[in-house]
């Protein structure tokens, strides 16, 4: 059990603080005071104050953390302003979150989700640039008799160029766009000869385990790869073309979550891969066996993953504030105290229900449910 926490605890750590030193950068940077950085939640563990009065600290809950403002009862409250002017001094108003322009509490709200975007960015960038990335050509070795591929018309030796208009640049891409598809039929754009064809294959949905040994419900189309002419090409990358690569599969990996989201909402996807904190916790300690390479590569689709979830139009996280300062830009004005109110009880309901779900998904992935 302590070969899955530790690296989980750590992964939490760094994604965790990132993501709040985003809006903290820019919550200095717009003079906005801060009294608390903290990682994680409940009672503090340990702790210091800097010069600027602000307290940073760890506690025991390592599943978020939160940065607080000056004058404000949590991260991002927004109070009557008549009473916050008749409260404070001048020198202390130039300080608060609320009474700053509304593109710059924008701005430090973004700053959150914007840092783990970043994180990811860097991560790729560097993996890229200094150990190298894989472009070796994916061949068809064989196609399986009367599997999906056969039925659709793959053939031995074609070399795949695409999948779903995603060009694929190595053999490891095929995997990776047949499970994020979420199309009934998956489109193979594939070179045969001399000719370059569009095959149609609906895949086969099957139980069975990832590479770590998780269960889960597998997109199979019959195929198996190897490299073209039997070469490996792994190549270190310059600068450009690593920060080109690591931009695109920070967009590649932001849109895919989203569109297998809107399945999941729709009907379309399979739910069952969901998975909350004891999942990413297995996961972690699992992905940690291979190497820190694999360890570091997980944190940056992690960190991925927590920037998206934060922009979710969900009163609670930092999407829902972003929502509400679109009303306030519409309307020319702050929604009312008694609105916004509405607002985080069905984001509270919201944010429980999924981590019910989520949970409930973890518990059956290690067999307390059936």
């Amino acid at each position: 059990m302590i070969d899955y926490i530790l690296p989980f605890i750590i992964l939490i750590l760094i994604v965790v603080f990132i993501h709040e030193y985003g809006h903290y950068y820019f919550a200095k940077k717009y003079g906005v005071g801060v009294t608390d950085f903290s990682i994680g939640f409940g009672q503090e563990i340990f702790g210091w104050n800097d010069k600027s009065g602000t307290r940073w600290k760890i506690c025991w809950i390592p599943l978020g953390g939160y940065v607080k403002f000056f004058g404000d009862r949590n991260v991002f409250s927004q109070a009557d302003q008549e009473k916050i002017l008749e409260k404070y001094s001048k020198e202390d108003q130039e300080k608060l979150f609320v009474l700053k322009p509304l593109y710059q509490r924008a701005i430090i709200v973004f700053g959150g989700p914007l840092a783990n975007f970043l994180l990811a960015l860097v991560i790729f960038f560097s993996i890229y640039t200094f150990i190298g990335k894989d472009f070796t050509p994916a061949v068809i070795n064989e196609v399986q008799k009367d599997s999906p591929a056969m039925v659709g018309g793959l053939k031995q030796n074609d070399i795949i160029l695409e999948i779903d208009n995603n060009k694929v640049e190595s053999i490891m891409d095929v995997s990776k766009y047949i499970t994020m598809s979420i199309d009934d039929v998956i489109d193979f754009k594939v070179k045969r000869s001399y000719d370059e064809l569009i095959i149609k294959v609906k895949p086969n949905i099957v139980s069975g385990e990832d590479n770590l040994g998780n269960k889960i419900n597998k997109r199979m189309v019959g195929i198996k790869l190897g490299a073209f002419n039997n070469e490996i090409n792994h190549v270190k990358l310059g600068p450009a073309q690593a920060i080109y690569h690591a931009a695109h599969e920070v967009y590649y990996v932001s849109i895919s979550s989203l569109k297998y989201i809107g399945a999941m909402i729709f009907g379309k996807a399979d739910t069952s891969q969901l998975g909350g904190p004891i999942r990413i916790a297995k996961i972690s300690g699992q992905v940690a066996e291979f190497g820190v390479l694999a360890f570091i590569s997980m944190m940056a689709y992690i960190s991925i993953s927590l920037g998206l979830v934060n922009l979710f139009p969900i009163p609670m996280l930092d999407g829902g504030h972003l929502m509400f300062y679109t009303f306030e830009k519409i309307l020319g004005r702050p929604l009312s105290q008694k609105t916004q109110e509405g607002f985080f009880r069905i984001g509270v309901f919201v944010l429980l229900s999924l981590m019910f779900f989520t949970t409930f998904n973890d518990l059956k992935d290690l067999g307390l449910f059936k």
